[in-house]
């Protein structure tokens, strides 16, 4: 019996794994068509098929149209295989939702948040997967991973440098989850974790490089160049917000003044609602109500909202020239009522040849982008080892 070598099983793991993302981003297709496609031979083809049906990730549907000779049997990816959970920690709530293996929504919870201690936390985040985790539809696999999407700095180990808005330094956020949940746990920055959903589910499927800013309590971004998550040396998701765009505007939590988080940002919209309404506790929802019914206090705080965003956005056209600037988190829900002065102001101040080259838009997923983008993460894990099986 001929021996296998190592370098042999790496090359029929990497095998295995391009044929069953050829399944997933093809699908409904045969083993001719993959064998086309990918290369390989149909012998070769053929017998990674089976291991992938075997290990139920890959199903046969059926006949597919005959080119002359017998008709070929379809595959398709079991996109119910498995599942996954996402979670978006944010400074009101946690955002959790429960998906497929294709990033399809099945459940999704909100749970509020009074209490931002770690131990509070962490509490919350495990009722709630075990919540999402009841009563599952039928599958092999089950839960196969967390993601998990923190409002800080996250370093390359998943562990939580600091999240200012939470009071969170140096939490081990990974070590708390791993014992009773597993290894397949990903953590990441909130606004990384959501340009990757916008990117996989949202406004950047079309699109290889693009930003996505995350504005809520303040301003993060994630960057996707040549259609992956870039990961400088740099904490860029951590220092978008506070780039200066008034000298002589508020001061801002990091000690300057006129940080663009502190003249843009869902905090930045309901400071100046409080000023203008003193005697009511007003929500963003609450403006963009009478801001439709034609309430002129509620219209002129989004028309300058999405100026002072406008100014931003023209310095990343300038500096950047992005294919794709994505606006989500909570800010994503004001769409069209920020749309006229925003893009007005990045006419006014980026240079024509960027501008022309660059579209903003708001994100598709809404206020889910990052809990999707988290999802994915294990999602991808689990699917990197093609040679899972299920235990008997």
């Amino acid at each position: 019996m001929m021996k296998i070598t190592g370098d042999q099983q790496l090359i029929k793991k990497m095998n295995k794994t391009i044929v069953l993302d050829t399944i997933r981003q093809r699908q409904p297709l045969s083993r001719a068509d993959i064998s086309a496609a990918i290369g390989l031979n149909k012998a070769t083809v053929s017998s990674l098929v089976a291991e992938l049906i075997d290990s139920h990730l890959v199903t046969e549907i059926g006949p597919g149209e005959s080119s002359g000779g017998r008709k070929p049997t379809l595959l398709l990816f079991n996109k119910q295989a498995g599942f996954a959970i996402g979670i978006d920690i944010r400074v009101s709530d946690l955002l959790a939702v429960l998906v497929d293996l294709e990033g399809n929504v099945i459940r999704e919870k909100s749970v509020p948040l009074d209490d931002f201690t770690p131990d509070n936390v962490i509490d919350q985040i495990r009722k709630t997967i075990r919540q999402l985790s009841r009563k599952l539809p039928e599958s092999p696999y089950g839960i196969v991973g967390i993601g998990i999407g923190v409002p800080g700095l996250v370093d390359e180990k998943s562990h939580v440098v600091s999240a200012p808005n939470l009071g969170w330094n140096q939490i081990d956020l990974l070590d708390f989850l791993t014992s009773e949940f597993g290894s397949n746990i990903h953590i990441d920055n909130e606004a990384n974790a959501g340009a990757i959903g916008e990117k996989l589910f949202g406004a950047g499927i079309d699109s290889q490089n693009l930003i996505y800013l995350s504005i809520g309590i303040g301003i993060g971004a994630g960057i996707i160049v040549g259609g992956e998550l870039y990961r400088g040396a740099s904490n860029f998701s951590g220092e978008v917000g506070h780039m200066t765009i008034a000298e002589d505007g508020p001061l801002c939590r990091c000690g300057n003044r006129g940080c663009w988080e502190t003249l843009a940002s869902e905090k930045a919209l309901l400071d100046q609602a409080a000023q203008a309404w003193p005697e009511s506790s007003v929500e963003l929802e609450d403006i963009l109500e009478v801001a439709r019914s034609g309430n002129s206090t509620a219209i002129e705080l989004l028309n300058r909202i999405g100026s002072q965003l406008g100014v931003g956005l023209a310095n990343l056209v300038n500096i950047l020239n992005p294919e794709l600037i994505v606006i989500g988190n909570r800010l994503s829900i004001a769409g069209g009522l920020l749309q006229d002065s925003m893009l007005r102001t990045i006419e006014e101040r980026s240079l024509s040849y960027h501008r022309n080259k660059t579209h903003v838009d708001f994100a598709k997923l809404g206020i889910r982008s990052t809990a999707l983008g988290a999802a994915s993460l294990p999602i991808t894990s689990f699917l990197a080892d093609p040679d899972i099986s299920v235990e008997s």
